[in-house]
């Protein structure tokens, strides 16, 4: 059995639309019961989670855990193809960070191809529906 580890997911803006926004790219669940079945699944470790739609404080989460965490899963949303602010962030930190999308953001609107997160973050889970935020906590215990 692995040592209890200390994850972060952070979610950006419009993550809290989850279940309610476009359901054929996004999926059915909330925000709320995707968490909720981490904690469940992964019970033996710390799940914090954030959600926010404003750049500066997603900023200052991944400041205050990014020393602190065993590891961070982020969700930048629509900040992934805009926000060289939030990839400096990431780069700033110690903990190792999962970029994470539910759509695959390759294969949709031409300005969705564009990432900066791609090269500062350690592994990258896109396109997996809301089953890819396990599967990126499971990385993050296993590495």
């Amino acid at each position: 059995m692995s040592s209890r580890k200390k994850i972060l997911i952070l979610n950006g803006p419009n993550l809290n639309l989850l279940g309610i926004r476009d359901q054929s790219i996004y999926g059915t669940l909330t925000l709320d019961e995707i968490i909720q079945a981490l904690k469940d699944a992964f019970k033996e470790h710390s799940i914090i989670h954030y959600q926010s739609n404003h750049e500066g404080e997603l900023i200052d989460l991944l400041h205050k855990y990014g020393f602190e965490a065993d590891g961070i899963i982020l969700n930048a949303g629509a900040y992934t193809h805009t926000s060289i602010a939030i990839a400096d962030a990431v780069r700033a930190i110690r903990s190792p960070v999962v970029e994470l999308h539910i759509s695959d953001i390759y294969a949709r609107e031409s300005y969705r191809h564009s990432s900066y997160l791609k090269e500062c973050c350690q592994h990258h889970v896109i396109g997996k529906g809301t089953g890819g935020y396990a599967e990126a906590v499971k990385y993050l215990i296993e590495n």
